[in-house]
């Protein structure tokens, strides 16, 4: 009786949680979106010229890639005011509806925004909602727009962010202001959305409203730089940070796969079906801040890569990722990146390759979902993606020692390519199979 009533509550506890994600309204993502990866552009740091022109150079690699949404960092002026390092940070923004000079002109960037969209990609740009440089043309025009402290100063949203000031959302006038900057960019230069810094520190009311605007422009794309359910109820897609910093636990063997499989079980569950969450093993503020990848992940590095794109979720490719960048880029400074060959580009390339075809990786829910194999290894994440006649099988070992696991499931009987190799395999419902350290093995149907 007691088992029956514990089993009871259980399945109370998951039908709330389930309704509760349900409440959250996804928004309606733009039809080309759905087999699309993302790939983050850091003008500063990109060329030694740092420069549009000198990026234009680098797209058709991009194409090459398989890149589909291509996100640039704020292309706005930078304040002079309190500004940190001798180049400031992007999020330091001075002027809305300006591109910073350093990169180029207003015409280098509508002409950069053409060359990816003639080759197949769209253009995202970061906008910073949250705060303004102190020296902003708003702070003199418009000084209502902005928190107070009990002197009546202009105030930091962070102590540590010094070289900004926050913006107060509770004038409604303000919310005219940068909705109508943000419409700027899509009727001026045909940008296909955004990526918004810190959503989470606007008000989400701001952020539906601005969406309902900018769609009547053109079907855009807001990814949202924060992971609440919520706001998908005007973003397509949210960060997953959680998922990072597990996979830095797991990488370190501070914690093992089965922290994993519980996060996807969480995730699921929390929310709404046809969200977009967005993978990555780094990004600008982990690169610069937290660590290289092979500072946070050391051996586990090309299998955590892997894992991010077959994963569902859209995968992020940052800056100098697909050369193998190992260092820490300067935020405030030049610090250009090496380019040169590496097994990264290849992962990539194959991996976005197959998203783009494989309706089993799609994002959202014209994808497949993951649905476990179970493996006789604690150490082992199996799972196959299936959508109409695509299926994907997968098999991660997630830890530092060789093992030997048994994979048992109808689902992965058939006939398959490995994706990287191009050797042909036939697999029955039950398998014995031996993997090094973080290694892993991804087939396709033929």
């Amino acid at each position: 009786m007691l088992r029956k009533f514990k089993l009871l509550i259980s399945l109370s506890i998951l039908f709330i949680t389930l309704s509760q994600a349900q409440q959250v309204n996804s928004v309606k993502h733009p039809d080309w979106s759905r087999n699309l990866s993302i790939y983050e552009v850091n003008t500063r740091q990109y060329t030694p010229e740092g420069t549009f022109q000198a990026f234009d150079s680098h797209i058709q690699q991009l194409k090459d890639l398989g890149v589909g949404i291509v996100w640039f960092m704020p292309i706005n002026p930078i304040g002079q005011k309190n500004r940190k390092g001798s180049l400031g940070s992007y999020y330091s923004v001075k002027d809305y509806k300006a591109v910073n000079p350093e990169f180029g002109t207003l015409a280098d960037f509508k002409e950069t925004v053409k060359e990816i969209h003639k080759m197949g990609m769209y253009v995202i740009i970061d906008w910073v909602a949250n705060h303004t440089a102190w020296d902003n043309v708003w702070v003199t025009e418009h000084p209502d727009f902005y928190t107070k402290d009990s002197l009546g100063s202009f105030m930091p949203p962070v102590a540590d962010w010094h070289d900004v000031i926050d913006l107060n959302y509770d004038n409604k006038e303000l919310w005219k202001y940068m909705i109508d900057a943000m419409k700027y960019w899509v009727q001026e230069c045909d940008i296909d959305g955004f990526r918004c810094d810190v959503a989470g520190m606007v008000p989400l009311e701001f952020w539906k409203a601005a969406r309902t605007e900018l769609d009547k422009v053109k079907a855009v794309f807001m990814l949202a730089e924060a992971e609440g359910p919520d706001l998908h109820e005007a973003f397509d897609m949210t960060y997953s940070w959680e998922l990072l910093h597990l996979m830095n636990d797991v990488a370190q063997e501070k914690k093992g796969a089965q922290s994993l499989r519980d996060y996807f079980e969480k995730e699921k569950n929390k929310y709404p079906v046809d969200a977009y969450r967005m993978r990555f093993t780094t990004n600008h503020d982990e690169n610069s801040w937290n660590g290289t990848v092979f500072e946070r992940m050391g051996e586990a590095v090309e299998t955590f890569d892997a894992f991010t794109c077959v994963i569902r979720g859209m995968p992020l490719v940052y800056s100098g990722q697909e050369a193998g960048l190992n260092k820490r880029l300067n935020f405030f400074d030049k610090d250009t990146i090496e380019w040169k060959d590496s097994k990264y580009r290849i992962l990539y390339s194959g991996l976005l390759h197959e998203k783009e075809k494989n309706k089993a990786l799609w994002n959202g829910e014209e994808g497949g979902g993951m649905i476990p194999v179970e493996a006789s290894s604690g150490d082992v994440i199996a799972f196959v993606r299936q959508k109409d006649n695509d299926k994907m099988y997968a098999v991660f070992n997630l830890s530092s020692k060789s093992v030997k696991t048994e994979l048992e499931s109808n689902l992965i009987r058939g006939e398959y390519i490995n994706l990287l190799s191009g050797k042909e395999t036939k697999i029955k419902s039950r398998e014995w199979i031996e993997l090094k350290p973080w290694t892993y093995r991804i087939l396709i149907t033929k």
